[in-house]
């Protein structure tokens, strides 16, 4: 019997834990040798720990992992970092005016989504700068080093990017870590946009824009001292939306994942006495930890992120028991407020978005067997399986309760698609399927406008294609 919220754990195979392992040692190797080229530069411990979080942001989003994503990255990362300085500036001196540039910064950088795969990777250099805003709010004006203030989180981002670039080619070169092919999967157009029903990118935009501005106000009136973990939430829970109940599933882990690590910090930083020493030891551990174990649930990135937040502004001079429970306030606060905005603005259906998922998996499936460009490799196939694993975890935790709705539940679909993984890119890798596989593809794509059939259709393609692989 499967639990109905398996917070914490999550059906991951042996070999994805262990790339999450060497991904985790990646990431915490790039971070150790960009907070030490840092503070060499700069003893002001916000910058450590914008390179920490940058360190963490960029082998997260995977944007350095091919050429064109490492030389559009070199020229377009400085430029926002010193655009988001100067809206920390604002959020400080103008927090009026501040919230409204970096809520249109953040709109566009979801809105630019709907232009293709380049415009894209630029919306997401945009938002690492932005949301570092959140952890660090702003740089001191002073600076003892001879870099002016002004220009410190451009070099900064410069040294992250060089790191990550470095450490990731090296892994790649010893085959450590795949190379990732950013062009391996096109998701197939999205029908045309109504001024009533504007296509996901621009809803997502739009819901976005309202959590954020939303929870600036709640931040600004009630948690005027520290309003940006509200602020924070609410932009995690709604990033890379993928439906309702991605949100709703997303807001669940992180506040239970925000307690716990609320009371481990509490616990690290009151009761044992850390020394500063101990506590960089401590921050670089919780990186570690929750890149390696996010993979078995959000939850586990929850806890450690928070933990190491915590240490970290405890690092820069603020008391850590006075500020954890108002924290764990807030983080609840703006995790209401990302639901809320998912659930009643442009809402997406998060079946609708796993139909849509799946439905670009047979796609891609289709032109493997097809003979088309991407014939003799399943990249594409193997691709537009992995953006339906994404959505998996929000439907796997509800699964018994679903099943009491339908008989049916959404998480079976996902399931029978992904068990035809090694025999679909088997055969694509053959160049020839039989009539019966392509007769069960096509009806597996038609099923797609009737959730009642998609099951069937999906288990009878699964047969056919290990039949055919045999």
């Amino acid at each position: 019997m499967h639990r109905a919220f398996p917070l914490f754990q999550a059906s991951v195979a042996p070999s994805q834990l262990g790339r999450a392992l060497i991904e985790a040692i990646a990431t915490l190797t790039a971070a150790v040798a960009t907070l030490f080229c840092v503070l060499a530069i700069s003893r002001e411990p916000g910058a450590g720990i914008l390179a920490v979080v940058l360190c963490l942001s960029l082998s997260r989003s995977q944007l350095d992992r091919n050429r064109r994503g490492r030389i559009e990255a070199v020229f377009v990362l400085p430029a926002i970092a010193l655009a988001a300085t100067g809206v920390g500036l604002l959020l400080h001196r103008f927090p009026i005016v501040g919230a409204l540039v970096f809520t249109a910064g953040m709109f566009m950088s979801i809105w630019l989504r709907r232009y293709g795969p380049t415009a894209r990777r630029i919306g997401s250099l945009i938002a690492l700068p932005f949301v570092t805003l959140l952890t660090v709010p702003y740089l001191p004006s002073k600076q003892s080093g001879a870099i002016p203030a002004m220009f410190l989180p451009v070099v900064v981002g410069l040294l992250a990017l060089f790191w990550v670039n470095l450490v990731h080619a090296l892994a790649q070169a010893f085959r450590l870590l795949p190379r990732v092919d950013h062009a391996a999967f096109v998701a197939a157009p999205t029908l045309q946009a109504s001024l009533m029903r504007p296509i996901a990118s621009t809803r997502m935009a739009i819901q976005m824009s309202v959590a954020l501005l939303l929870s600036f106000a709640v931040g600004y009136v009630v948690f005027p001292q520290h309003w940006s973990w509200v602020v924070l939430t609410a932009f995690i829970v709604n990033s890379g939306n993928r439906g309702r109940l991605d949100v709703v599933h997303k807001s669940v882990l992180r506040v239970l994942g925000a307690a716990g690590g609320t009371s481990v910090a509490l616990l690290l930083g009151v009761h044992l006495g850390l020394s500063g020493r101990t506590i960089v030891i401590l921050i670089l551990a919780c990186v570690f930890l929750g890149t390696w174990l996010r993979p078995l649930g959000y939850g586990w990135w929850a806890l450690f992120i928070t933990v190491a937040l915590a240490l970290l502004q405890d690092f820069a001079g603020v008391p850590t028991a006075r500020m954890l429970w108002p924290r764990l306030e807030e983080i609840a606060v703006g995790a209401i407020i990302g639901v809320a905005a998912a659930w009643f603005v442009l809402p997406v259906r998060s079946t609708d978005a796993l139909r849509r998922r799946i439905a670009d998996a047979l796609a891609a499936l289709s032109n493997g067997l097809n003979g088309e460009p991407s014939t003799g490799k399943p990249d594409a196939f193997f691709a537009a399986l992995h953006a339906v694993e994404q959505v998996a975890p929000a439907f796997r935790a509800t699964r018994l309760i679903a099943g009491y709705v339908r008989p049916e539940p959404p998480a079976e679909w996902i399931d029978v698609l992904l068990h035809c993984r090694e025999s679909g890119g088997k055969l694509i890798e053959q160049g020839h399927a039989s009539a019966n596989v392509h007769r069960a593809l096509g009806h597996a794509r038609r099923s797609m406008r009737e959730p009642a059939q998609i099951l069937p259709a999906l288990q009878q393609l699964h047969a056919c294609l290990r039949e055919a692989a045999l």
